[in-house]
């Protein structure tokens, strides 16, 4: 499966963004998805995933409660609205596929990635 993440930008601490990772290939119905991110100087980190069937969602303590992740098996795409931002949310955001579970997401390095999108929250 081929991933492309997109809708990064420049957000004011507090602002919302949807990114979206669109992927080819007819089984990616069968593929739990994820987001991670990498900020300047550290290193990457999870944020989210979703179960193949969009059922099960888990997130990392930093996001819970602002962001969702969400699954459209007949467009092929996966999302993470990112609500009440804050500057510490500022890093290159991927989104990464795998046939694994989503709950080991976190754990396990996704066999499949797309290219980042930036993500810029201002103070």
């Amino acid at each position: 499966v081929q991933l492309q993440a997109s809708g990064g930008g420049l957000v004011q601490a507090g602002g919302s963004l949807r990114l979206s990772c669109a992927a080819s290939g007819r089984t990616f119905s069968s593929y739990a998805m994820g987001w991670f991110r990498q900020a300047p100087g550290k290193e990457r980190e999870f944020v989210a995933s979703i179960s193949f069937s969009g059922t099960y969602t888990y997130y990392s303590d930093s996001v819970k409660d602002r962001f969702t992740i969400s699954k459209d098996n007949a467009k092929n795409a996966a999302y993470l609205r990112m609500n009440s931002l804050k500057p510490e949310d500022t890093a290159v955001y991927y989104c990464a596929a795998d046939i694994n579970s989503a709950q080991t997401m976190d754990v396990l390095i996704p066999p499949y990635w797309g290219q980042g999108t930036l993500v810029t929250v201002s103070s």
